[in-house]
């Protein structure tokens, strides 16, 4: 998520903040990259200029200069930008207490806003404990309506369909049908276009103006970039929105739709929808997704993700887990079992949510789910017993498994290596109480908002190398030592 902004905008932030001494020319010529980067992310133009000239005001005063640590208050100002860019959100919805709550959705065509329409309805039924009714409003796309019929039926939401019907009929007969039978929450799944210029812009407004939704939300494509703005702009002006709901985000998108709707239409981010699985919608948090720009990772999301696998897991091998973990004995076979857990929760949000893991992966030029095979390959090759006591695997066990899971022997020893620095951590958090855990994970969040490089794995050869003298005087002493 957002590999493009993420990379540029890092390598921006630490070109300023590697310099000694930052002074007004060198934090104006730093922020020209930080506009850059942001430009090349498809952030909209106006958008970018209005948040550089933030940034600078506040960074060029001589507190930020003078202080302990300028480059650490210069992320922070970057952050902070940030979330005031795509925040604040209520992520409440105004539900009418004698009718049906009408929500319309609206949107171009290919934005998912079919299959938005189902997630949405099941976070609704799930979170919300509503009885929601989907009405295939869109007529105009070809298969649109069985579409909606075959999600309402893999989440048990009944779909209100005409065959030959008008799309305004459809809907007010759709909330007249919710009133008599019961349902308290009617989504409209509007038609939609390829192109905003071709959008039936007049039966959007007929619908809106006959039917009255309570709430507005347009569907977007994270993906479109910059032109996600343009388009809420031009719904925003027939139709009044309430909120985004921004699909795709866990694609390749470059970050300029999250930046930019908020800014060029003043209507909020309000969920986000990830993959084509039908999960419920997640909410926005502009200063989680900040984070996550800024390459710090989302460690609420990481808890929120482990607390729902321990909810799938079997409880009494998790108790197993978790005292192997305590006495150190957590195996090999155990990892294994636990990978298998993190395909089932997706590896690329887990990837995310870890402060510095996509920056790293990128460095090694690794996809997370082939690193996920190669590790499982490795392990596949050992032996049941070199799994248990990995500590017996020599240089020519090694060679083996190398040989057997297409890998290297220093490939399968530097797995080895992490493997039991992590059986190290595993055993030390295991013995910290609940509160000692939870003021560990505070301690790292609040760490992130103000510096993402202290959460992010030190790149190999970064750090002080010794001069020759250095080295020199060193020999010297051991010499002194041995004689």
């Amino acid at each position: 998520m957002f590999q493009t902004l993420q990379k540029a905008l890092g390598a921006a932030l630490q070109k300023l903040t590697s310099r000694g001494r930052l002074t007004e020319s060198n934090i104006r010529e730093g922020l020209e990259e930080v506009r850059r980067a942001l430009l090349e992310a498809d952030v909209n133009y106006h958008v970018v200029q209005g948040f550089i000239e933030r940034v600078a005001q506040k960074a060029i005063g001589q507190q930020v200069i003078r202080s302990i640590n300028p480059s650490h208050q210069i992320v922070k100002i970057v952050y902070d930008e940030l979330v005031q860019l795509m925040g604040p959100v209520d992520h409440r919805i105004p539900f009418a207490k004698d009718r049906p709550t009408v929500i319309m959705l609206c949107g171009l065509q290919g934005s998912g806003k079919t299959t938005t329409a189902a997630k949405l309805a099941l976070m609704l039924k799930q979170q919300y404990q509503r009885k929601p009714l989907l009405v295939a409003a869109d007529l105009q796309r070809p298969a649109a309506v069985e579409q909606l019929v075959q999600l309402g039926q893999q989440i048990g939401v009944p779909v209100y369909r005409e065959d030959n019907g008008k799309p305004l009929t459809v809907c007010q007969n759709a909330v007249a049908y919710a009133r008599k039978h019961g349902y308290d929450t009617v989504i409209l799944d509007t038609a939609g276009r390829l192109h905003i210029a071709e959008m039936p812009m007049e039966e959007l407004r007929e619908i809106d103006r006959a039917v009255k939704p309570d709430q507005v939300y347009l569907v977007c494509d994270a993906l479109t970039g910059q032109d996600a703005a343009g388009s809420a702009k031009a719904f925003h002006e027939v139709l009044e929105l309430n909120g985004v709901i921004l699909t795709k985000l866990d694609g390749d998108a470059r970050g300029g739709a999250a930046l930019s709707i908020k800014e060029v239409t003043q209507v909020p981010i309000k969920w986000v929808g990830l993959g084509e699985k039908i999960e419920p919608l997640e909410p926005f948090y502009p200063e989680r997704m900040a984070r996550r720009i800024l390459g710090q990772g989302d460690l609420i999301l990481l808890v929120q993700m482990v607390a729902r696998a321990q909810e799938e897991l079997d409880q009494q091998r998790l108790r197993e887990l978790q005292e192997k973990a305590a006495r150190g004995d957590f195996t090999l076979e155990d990892f294994r079992a636990q990978l298998t857990q993190l395909e089932r929760l997706g590896i690329r949000k887990i990837v995310g949510a870890l402060p510095g893991m996509e920056e790293m992966l990128q460095e090694l030029g690794e996809d997370p789910e082939q690193a996920l095979r190669r590790i499982r390959g490795m392990i596949d090759s050992m032996t049941p017993q070199e799994r248990r006591h990995p500590e017996i695997i020599d240089l020519s066990r090694r060679r083996r498994i190398a040989q057997g899971s297409g890998t290297e022997p220093h490939e399968v020893k530097k797995f080895l290596d992490q493997f039991e620095f992590m059986r190290g951590l595993m055993r030390q958090v295991s013995q910290m109480s609940l509160w000692e855990r939870i003021k560990l994970l505070m301690g790292l969040t609040n760490l992130a908002a103000s510096n993402p490089q202290a959460l992010q794995k030190p790149k190999v050869g970064t750090g002080h190398r010794k001069s020759a003298k250095e080295r020199a005087k060193e020999r010297k002493k051991k010499r002194r030592r041995r004689g």
